[in-house]
Formats: C-alpha cells, structure tokens, sequence
C-alpha cells in the first residue's frame, strides 16, 4: 500500500528527521524500532530552477540573438 502525506524536516541533533502523523501510524500499526520504507520527493520551486540558470547577457542582447535569423 502507498500512503503519501506531506511532512516537515525538523532538525534533530546533526541530522534532520521525519513526523509520521499519528493517524498514519495508527493506520499501518507502525511501532518504535520498526523498520520502514519511505519514498521522498522533494517540491522543485521555481526559485530552485532559475537559480541554476546563470545568464551573463542582458535583457537587450538576448532579444538581439533571438531576432538573427529572423529578418
């Protein structure tokens, strides 16, 4: 069975950790020591995508190169 829900990280000492709702735990009868898997899947934000997109000309000279070709 897969159960998605959305869940904060919280700093735990030197590492960072995961709340399991109590609803889910008492769904999946999950108990302390128990081992299980979890899926993660991180929200990309725009922010994120942009950011790595380093651009060195300005506004004006990518309007210029995107004309070329065009007249």
């Amino acid at each position: 069975m897969v159960i998605q829900t959305k869940v904060k990280v919280k700093e735990w000492g030197n590492s960072l950790g995961l709340i399991i709702p109590s609803d889910i735990v008492n769904k999946e009868n999950i108990v302390a020591n128990e081992e299980i898997t979890i899926t993660i899947s991180k929200k990309d934000s725009l922010e994120d995508f942009f950011g790595k997109a380093k651009i060195k000309k300005s506004a004006q000279e990518l309007k210029d190169e995107s004309r070329k070709g065009w007249e």
